[in-house]
């Protein structure tokens, strides 16, 4: 049986999306490397001191180019800042939107939950994002103090 992860592979690969550049590519392939998601600064940063080197601009517009391509999918935090992925991870946080404190959640909510009798039969649903917004424990305690 194939995996709904494997099965957005599959789809992602076999869609008449424009083929990615060389630069696209070794962004990708960065993302694909790290554990963790990683914003366009860290990513220029990770491939200034080589062969890979590209600029700041360049990054962003080409993460962008992935993101509508569906390759990558990127988190929005609360100071601006933007958190790239592949759109294969499965990840999900809690964020504090006063400090900015992002903590990682174990396993998926929404795997959990039944969406079949809220979706379309003529929708097949391949990835999600879900996050979760509050007060991390040290900015409450801070806020109830104050």
């Amino acid at each position: 049986m194939v995996s709904k992860r494997d099965q957005v592979k599959i789809l992602l690969m076999s869609t008449s999306k424009p083929e990615i550049t060389k630069r696209q590519q070794q962004l990708l392939n960065e993302l694909k490397n790290c554990t963790d998601e990683l914003s366009g600064q860290e990513l220029h940063r990770q491939l200034h001191n080589g062969e890979k080197a590209m600029g700041l601009t360049t990054v962003y517009r080409n993460l962008q180019a992935l993101v509508k391509q569906g390759l990558i999918r990127s988190r929005h935090l609360p100071n601006g800042e933007v958190l790239y992925a592949p759109v294969e991870r499965d990840i999900h946080h809690l964020t504090c939107v006063s400090c900015g404190e992002t903590t990682r959640l174990k396993g998926c909510p929404v795997k959990m939950m039944d969406l079949s009798k809220n979706t379309s039969k003529n929708f097949e649903l391949l990835f999600h994002t879900l996050e979760y917004f509050g007060l991390c424990q040290t900015c409450s305690q801070q806020l109830n103090a104050g």
